[in-house]
């Protein structure tokens, strides 16, 4: 069996890879605009987001850092 020149070629570029860098900068530049701040709650309580991210860590199988040990 041969190999045709087509079996080594890349595939074309596809979503905000094959966009214009300045458009990629407006779609990036609104991220999140369309949600109001009082919905964002993040934003609005940091003990709340620490708490999620302490939930997410935890339920990654990765790795990362232990908890310091309380004395």
């Amino acid at each position: 069996m041969t190999t045709s020149s087509d079996d080594t070629t890349k595939p074309g570029r596809r979503g905000f890879a094959a966009m214009d860098p300045e458009r990629r900068r407006e779609i990036a530049r609104r991220g999140g605009a369309s949600v109001p701040s009082d919905k964002r709650s993040f934003a609005q309580d940091r003990s709340l987001a620490a708490n999620a991210g302490r939930k997410g860590g935890s339920a990654s199988k990765g790795g990362g850092r232990k908890p310091k040990a309380e004395s």
